[in-house]
């Protein structure tokens, strides 16, 4: 039997094949343009269906035996359909700059503070329903034409099978949904003038929807499972199932993600605009604590700064143990939590004629890190109970970098086998829901590998936590000196 998990992302979609013994087969990848200017940041929809159904049809031509698809994607983004499907405009990322205006209005019709307790958010405009106000204000020529409003994920579900259902997790991405209830809220909608019957219906993640249609896929019995908001399918994939760990995804953007046993003051969590999200395991939630630049500061360094180097050697360009004494600001592509500032700039301080390539590199791991120390310290009040982490991505796979997280965290970090915790994450889900597998515990044992385990040095974190209390006041130090330029 094969199980197979089809991650979505913003540029490309990835399908990774899996044996019943949670081994790695192969895997299949295409891109995707996106276009990012001052008018909006667009993804075309259609051309994530065409890298699907690429992905697909290049993995069932060699296995054709694969039994079931579970199906995660990024969030927020939604598709605007005719009543024959087919997308009315390009879709708008979460960082297209249109919204504003209509989550505005939103928030005062019913306040910040029942918008939060309603959907576990912050109200921005990042999230679908802003969106989706824009259009009927702006285009309503376009709007009229609306029949069903789809995220990627349930969209591509939809494509598949002709089920349209969208899993708890992601329907929280449109801040519209309740994540008490697990329904649709009626409220917030009703004030937003948008027509519930318009979205597809909620279901528990990892509920199957249903056999692939005939004929595209090359797939004859294959299942199709809803699976989650990418991040959930990562927490999945990292095996954590309780409030006991969370997960450090360490790929391009930084994500930590705690796990809650039951719904956590959502008044401490709105105050850090931390997300609350229906989990996997029924009962539980997940919040999102991230840098917009993980990974990416860390390659931005190398390609700017390494000279052609490796980033093993710009590792060990810098052999001194504990903190290079350089403060770096990783706000290079804005500030995500705790400040969800998008004028936020990146900045360097405490640069010598004598500062090296490796140094600076190192000084941006650092950087990544004591931010998430701030989250982990922002969410301190919020019920967390995690004692270890669990690393995912591909900067688990820099010994130096897990090794820093856990000295500035004073957390143990254990690294992962696989850096694509979502496919791994989607591929358990659907093991359960075609019957490779009794329940979650049962999926990672044959699935979640544990690498090496990285525990913190008392001496290296008080040296951290010197620097990291000048790290604490750098943001609010260098914001004012950027207002000239927004």
């Amino acid at each position: 039997m094969k199980l197979s998990g089809l991650d979505i992302g913003t540029t490309g979609c990835k399908l990774t094949v899996f044996d019943e013994n949670g081994n790695t087969l192969d895997k299949a990848y295409r891109d995707y343009p996106v276009r990012r200017d001052l008018g909006g940041h667009e993804i075309d929809a259609g051309a994530i269906l065409e890298g699907v159904y690429g992905v697909i049809g290049e993995m069932a031509a060699r296995y054709p035996d694969i039994a079931g698809i579970g199906v995660t994607s990024f969030g927020e983004t939604c598709v605007l359909v005719d009543e024959k499907g087919a997308p009315l405009m390009p879709a708008m990322l979460y960082t297209d700059p249109r919204g504003v205006e209509e989550c505005a209005e939103l928030t005062e019709k019913l306040g910040a503070d029942r918008i939060a307790q309603i959907t576990g958010l912050a109200p921005h405009e990042m999230y679908s329903i802003s969106k989706i106000m824009w259009v009927k204000k702006h285009r309503p020529e376009i709007f009229e034409k609306v029949k069903h409003i789809f995220l990627i994920k349930d969209y591509v579900v939809w494509s598949l099978t002709g089920t349209a259902q969208i899993d708890y997790s992601l329907a929280a991405r449109t801040m519209a949904f309740d994540i008490s209830s697990l329904t649709w809220s009626e409220e917030i909608l009703a004030a937003a003038g948008i027509d519930k019957a318009l979205f597809s219906h909620p279901v528990p993640t990892g509920t199957p929807a249903g056999k692939t249609v005939p004929g595209r896929t090359g797939l004859r019995d294959c299942l199709v499972v809803s699976v989650s908001h990418d991040q959930v399918a990562a927490a999945v994939g990292a095996g954590v199932f309780d409030g006991s760990a969370a997960v450090d995804g360490a790929g391009t953007v930084e994500c930590l993600t705690p796990i809650y046993d039951s719904l956590p003051d959502i008044g401490v969590m709105v105050k850090g605009y931390f997300s609350v999200v229906p989990y996997a395991v029924p009962g539980k939630y997940v919040a999102y604590a991230f840098s917009y630049t993980g990974g990416a500061l860390i390659q931005w360094a190398r390609d700017t700064f390494g000279q052609g180097k490796t980033n093993a050697q710009l590792e060990a360009e810098y052999a001194t143990e504990g903190p290079t004494g350089l403060l770096v600001l990783p706000h290079f592509a804005g500030a995500a939590t705790p400040y969800m500032d998008t004028g936020s700039k990146g900045a360097i301080l405490g640069l010598t004629t004598a500062t090296t390539p490796g140094e600076l590199y190192r000084a941006c791991m650092e950087g990544v890190a004591y931010e998430m120390r701030l989250n982990f310290d922002a969410l301190a009040g919020s019920g967390i109970r995690f004692t270890s982490l669990r690393a995912t991505g591909g900067g688990a796979k820099s010994r130096v970098w897990m090794q820093m997280k856990a000295d500035i965290l004073g957390l143990p970090i254990t690294a992962l086998e696989t850096a694509d915790a979502g496919t791994v994450g989607s591929a358990m889900l659907t093991g359960i829901a075609v019957g490779a597998f009794r329940d979650l515990a049962d999926a990672a044992n044959h699935m979640v590998r544990e690498t090496e385990t990285y525990c913190p040095r008392a001496d290296a974190h008080d040296r951290y936590m010197k620097v990291y209390e000048r790290y604490r006041r750098l943001y609010r130090a260098v914001r004012p000196l950027m207002e000239e330029n927004q």
